[in-house]
């Protein structure tokens, strides 16, 4: 059965960050995840989970500077000791908070600087970090990103993270499988997820074009979901879309798909 988690970067935003932990309990959600939780305290965050009985799924390393257009900072070779001390503080979050995945967005590559040499920051800098995770008990994901919403962004297909991967040579390096950036960039999504499910360590949706909610748009998630269920995914599915109006009116997908 797919276990859901809400994206609360993307969910209900209309409140306060801290308020949409029971706002997505009550909605009936069991996990949730979301881009950031540096911005608050640990034992913040902590203490919303264990008040509404939720599991904390994911969360991102540290980006730079996300309020300026960062996206990353692992294809950065002038960034390499700041993208170090990030893994750092996420696995103190991590720890504080129960995850088990935390998930790196590699970046945009900087002006500059060659596809050749953001590419050998990228290997060097995920080897350190998928190693580190790995002594710390949580895996590490890497994100394809559709390049029409993020212009510029480093990993931007499937067999690129998975090129990546075998490069490292990491046991504990996975793929981030976001089913809306995949339909922009190459389709074939129910193929590659049968084909790849051993790489991948998380999936999530939103529908296309719009990024909305499941059902707006043209990807058929009800089949899409019976193929996780027959294919034996077992990992959680995190809900990052932009309600069409608001989230809590928007929540009929789920019924309509059986999830």
């Amino acid at each position: 059965m797919t276990k859901l988690a809400a994206n609360l970067t993307m969910l209900f935003n209309e409140l306060p960050f801290l308020e949409r932990f029971g706002a997505a309990a009550k909605a009936g959600f069991k996990g949730v995840e979301f881009l950031f939780p540096y911005a608050f305290e640990a034992n913040a965050i902590a203490a919303q989970l264990k008040q509404h009985g939720l599991e904390m799924v994911l969360h991102n390393l540290p980006a730079g500077n996300w309020e300026a257009g960062e996206r990353g900072i692992a294809c950065h070779p002038a960034r390499v000791e700041e993208f170090r001390q990030g893994v750092d503080q996420a696995i103190l979050y991590a720890g504080a908070l129960g995850v088990t995945q935390l998930n790196c967005l590699v970046g945009i590559v900087p002006p500059g600087v060659s596809q050749a040499d953001a590419h050998r920051t990228v290997v060097a800098n995920l080897s350190y970090a998928a190693g580190k995770l790995k002594a710390a008990g949580i895996r590490l994901l890497i994100e394809p990103i559709n390049t029409f919403d993020i212009p510029g962004f480093f990993l931007s297909r499937t067999s690129q993270a998975e090129a990546l991967i075998t490069e490292t040579g990491s046991d504990n390096l996975f793929i981030q499988y976001d089913i809306y950036h995949m339909q922009r960039m190459e389709g074939e999504i129910a193929a590659t997820l049968k084909d790849k499910l051993h790489l991948i360590g998380h999936v999530q949706l939103a529908d296309n074009p719009g990024r909305n909610e499941p059902g707006t748009g043209e990807i058929n998630y009800g089949y899409l979901f019976k193929q996780l269920d027959a294919l034996g995914y077992s990992g959680w599915v995190g809900c990052e879309y932009k309600p069409k109006t608001t989230t809590t009116e928007g929540l009929g997908w789920r019924a309509a798909h059986g999830v």
